[in-house]
Formats: C-alpha cells, structure tokens, sequence
C-alpha cells in the first residue's frame, strides 16, 4: 500500500500523570496538573488543572491550580 501519511505533534505540559492504555490523537496539546484515567481515548484538547478520563476524553474534576491550595 502505498500514500501519504500525517503526524501531527502531541505537546505534553508538566506534572501529568497518564493511566496504562490511555490512547491519545495527533494534533493534541494536554495542559499542566493533569491527570489522564486509565483506557481514555484524548480527542481534543485538555485544559490545565483537571483529572479527565472517558471516551473520548474529557475533564471530570478541577483541581486546585497550586500544591498550596491543598494544604
């Protein structure tokens, strides 16, 4: 088989934790803080600060936006 084919770049912020089998598009941008749940499919983009899980994936619970919050 012969044609084209695409990748886009997947950018990956800083403090994110993925559960096993997440499964994740070209093109997608996952914001910092986030937690991903296991067996998620990320369809769009996910916003700073959030756990998400689903398919397709989307934010369930906002977090604090610093460690201090937690205190």
């Amino acid at each position: 088989m012969k044609g084209l084919e695409l990748g886009l770049s997947i950018i990956i912020g800083e403090n994110c934790w993925f559960g096993g089998g997440v499964i994740v598009c070209p093109g997608i941008i996952v914001g910092d803080n986030v937690t991903i749940g296991t067996g998620s499919v990320i369809t769009k983009n996910i916003p700073n600060n959030v756990v998400a899980s689903g398919n397709p994936c989307r934010a369930v619970k906002n977090l604090p936006d610093n460690e201090n919050d937690l205190l």
